[in-house]
């Protein structure tokens, strides 16, 4: 056969093989849309849905401090000589005024005897030279004395009083040397150790021991600058009162304790922040009737942060996320999935709070999220609690 006749021959049967091949599949795809037409379509998925929990919220944030004396005393002596006699018992609890160490009283009382005794004179030098005075007066009456004479009666008599002030300042000096010789505490606490013992010799100013108060401690914790900013801002808008004229509620747990089981308030806060550190000083106060606590122990510190009424809340695993915002599913009444995007707050005992993007009575889709494919899909809903949905207030700790 020629082999311009043997190519033609070869694509007539191509030609035929294609228009088979294409009538297969076009009767193929009519058998399957026959087939189609006579099915039900499926039902809408199943998910379980739970109405929003509204309830009050308390924030508290959590901090880490120590506890510190509301009053601490260095006991120092007055006076200089050597330690008499120590008058307590290292550690133990003293009342204010109790004496603690006695320093050697011989040379004070001999000082002292000393200025009572000049006082006297000067009493006595006192009366005579006004007397004398008196009389310069009336004698200069009949010009019986000269005038130098006169004003030199009186220069004495003003010298005399000079002379006795002088004196009782000198005795009052004595007195309180001598008072200084018993060192007493300032206030009621608990004492050190003892820092000098009998026999040795002190000078002004020297250590003796410590007293703390014991019946309120101070609780130091810090603040770092971006929180308090945030209580500024709180206090401006009136979601939260000013730590610095209202007494914030605190609550303290020790390195034993499981929870915060003390209360307390807080009493002052520093008038500028730390530049290097960058926080901010708060102090609270605590009772300390039972001699719970000690200055220097660690603390566990939570402070009132704010509240919020009928906050709305959600469980946190109903939240999605679509790049960089936060939605939820919300069952309408026709059973469509309607999204919601949230801008979400802190967590609450489990929950999530919702600051924006729901209202009350919307019921969110808490499980089966994934059966839904799109907005406004239908879908069979099951209405069930929220999980962790408890009533009560709720309370949010977060640490700092």
């Amino acid at each position: 056969m020629p082999p311009r006749l043997a190519t033609r021959v070869f694509s007539i049967h191509m030609l035929v093989a294609m228009t088979v091949v294409l009538g297969a599949i076009a009767t193929a795809g009519c058998d399957s849309q026959a087939d189609g037409l006579g099915q039900e379509a499926p039902p809408p998925p199943e998910v379980s849905v739970a109405e929003v929990v509204v309830q009050d919220v308390s924030f508290w944030d959590e901090f880490t401090g120590h506890i510190e004396a509301v009053e601490t005393v260095e006991l120092r002596s007055r006076v200089a000589g050597y330690i008499d006699s120590i008058h307590y018992t290292e550690g133990q609890s003293v009342d204010k005024g109790d004496v603690l160490f006695t320093i050697d009283q011989r040379p004070y009382r001999a000082s002292l005897d000393s200025a009572e005794a000049d006082l006297q004179r000067a009493r006595a030098r006192v009366e005579l030279t006004r007397g004398e005075a008196a009389r310069a007066e009336r004698l200069a009456q009949t010009q019986a004395i000269s005038r130098e004479e006169l004003d030199q009666r009186r220069a004495a008599s003003l010298q005399a009083q000079a002379d006795l002030h002088a004196a009782q300042a000198a005795l009052e000096t004595a007195r309180l040397n001598m008072e200084f010789t018993e060192v007493r505490a300032p206030i009621a606490g608990r004492t050190g150790r003892a820092l000098i013992t009998v026999g040795n010799l002190v000078s002004d100013a020297s250590l003796l021991t410590s007293i703390v108060s014991l019946d309120k401690v101070h609780v130091h914790f810090y603040s770092d600058e971006q929180t308090w900013l945030q209580y500024g801002d709180m206090a401006r808008s009136g979601e939260r009162l000013s730590s610095r004229e209202n007494r914030t509620p605190v609550r303290v747990g020790l390195a034993n304790d499981g929870g915060y089981p003390y209360r307390g308030e807080v009493d002052f806060v520093d008038n500028q922040l730390d530049a290097d550190s960058g926080t901010m000083l708060i102090r609270a106060v605590l009772d300390n009737d039972a001699g719970r606590f000690s200055p220097g122990m660690f603390a566990r510190v939570q402070m009132r942060g704010g509240s919020s009424d009928r906050a709305i809340l959600v469980d946190d695993k109903a939240i999605l996320t679509d790049q960089d915002r936060k939605y939820v599913y919300v069952v309408d009444a026709e059973g469509l999935a309607i999204r919601k995007d949230v801008e979400l707050g802190r967590m609450a005992d489990g929950l999530r709070v919702i600051r924006t993007g729901l209202e009350p009575g919307d019921r969110v889709v808490v499980r089966g999220t994934q059966r839904i494919f799109y907005p406004g899909m239908q879908v069979a809903a099951n209405s069930i609690e929220m999980p962790g949905g408890e009533p009560g207030e709720r309370e949010l700790a977060t640490t700092h």
